[in-house]
């Protein structure tokens, strides 16, 4: 039995509603309604609670249903089971059209492929899987492709034919899973500084550099350090849109979910450990560098640095992906939905990149040849 699932319908006209980042409103897709978070939540809070508990009295009827059919020892079907791959999988039904729905288990928000209804699926943020903070979308789908449409400006290596003839498959905004973490440091690093200053003696310029040994320690405290959770997401392009504004952290609600997807984490919190102790000692390395000053050169020769873990906050990043096709190839780019940082990896147009690269050394290896020549001619 499918689990029950929550369509955000507008009040005025049970159309579906769909969270519009411009106006920081829930909207309707019919009417053109506008309703606060904080009216829908209200609303829909007795429903939500309804959902979560009829999901888990779903799951318990058809566990005790397939323990019948095998007590029975008799079945109308007997067809191969679906074994560890259910695992993964899970069953909803769509409150507007009744269509039955298979998702992956990790998905969250979604729309019914049918009546086109923006669905939540509350029991998915249920008990410790429920995130603690949430990002809203400031930025709409009509934004994300003038975004990627500016992306592709200024690259002079960029094939012609790929602005012209590369077409977007698909777009969507994405609620990712991302842990913050709240950490200290313990950092101490020794440099090498050199200082130089010239004089004249004569017909002589004098240079004298001098030689010092610098130390330097201290502790260092870092808030929401983010490392998403989903093993779904790239993390170079996750990383690169970055940074977000974490003063427009709120506390989270499923009424800012109606219009986009949304996934639970599959990477677990302890997982990023590596991950997290990298930017830090990066971002520790990097603070205490900038203490060394009054100098002419500044060079790392040792350090430590000593993490201690704080609190961890789960929070939900509101991101844009556009899947587009050209010559047969695919080109995944990600916006920031709240800031509107673009990042993707564009083709090179090999016949612009052998030109540019000629066009520097040609002119470099004319200037060698004439130095060779003049000074060949004065000492040969």
């Amino acid at each position: 039995m499918p689990s029950q699932i929550t369509n955000y319908q507008c009040p005025a006209c049970t159309g579906p509603l769909h969270f519009s980042g411009e106006s920081g409103k829930l909207q309707c897709e019919y009417c053109g309604s506008f309703f606060d978070v904080s009216y829908i939540e209200e609303l829909y809070a007795d429903k939500e609670e309804a959902a979560q508990q009829a999901s888990a009295a779903a799951e318990a009827g058809a566990q005790q249903q397939a323990q019948e059919a095998e007590d029975g020892g008799w079945a109308e079907y007997t067809g191969t089971a679906w074994g560890p791959e259910a695992d993964g999988m899970k069953a909803y039904s769509c409150p507007s059209c009744g269509a039955e729905l298979i998702c992956d288990s990790t998905t969250a928000a979604t729309s019914c492929p049918y009546c086109g209804n923006p669905t939540v699926v509350p029991g998915q943020f249920a008990g410790t899987l429920k995130p603690d903070y949430i990002i809203p979308f400031r930025y709409e789908k009509k934004d994300a492709v003038e975004a990627l449409k500016k992306h592709y400006q200024g690259k002079k290596l960029l094939p012609k034919e790929f602005t012209d003839a590369n077409h977007i498959d698909e777009i969507k905004g994405v609620y990712v899973p991302f842990w913050l973490y709240d950490a200290s440091a313990d950092v101490s690093a020794s440099f090498e500084a050199t200082r130089s200053h010239s004089h004249r003696e004569g017909q002589y310029q004098v240079t004298t550099t001098e030689h010092f040994n610098v130390y330097r320690a201290g502790n260092m405290s870092f808030e929401n350090i983010p490392a998403d959770g989903s093993s779904k997401m790239p993390d170079d392009y996750m990383d690169s849109i970055e940074p977000y504004d974490y003063g427009e952290l709120k506390p989270f609600s499923t009424a800012y979910l109606p219009g986009f997807l949304a996934d639970k984490y599959d990477v677990d919190a302890r997982e990023n450990t590596s991950r997290i102790q990298d930017r830090v000692t990066q971002s520790a390395l990097s603070s205490i560098t900038q203490t060394v000053i009054g100098y002419d050169s500044c060079t790392l020769r040792g350090n430590s640095v000593r993490l201690y873990q704080n609190r961890v906050k789960y929070a939900m990043m509101p991101v844009w992906l556009l899947s587009t096709n050209w010559n047969g190839r695919n080109f995944l780019f990600a916006m920031n939905g709240q800031t509107g940082k673009m990042v993707g990896n564009l083709p090179v147009d090999k016949k612009k990149a052998w030109a540019a690269f000629f066009g520097v050394m040609l002119p470099v290896a004319a200037v060698l040849t004439l130095i060779q020549l003049f000074f060949g001619g004065v000492f040969g």
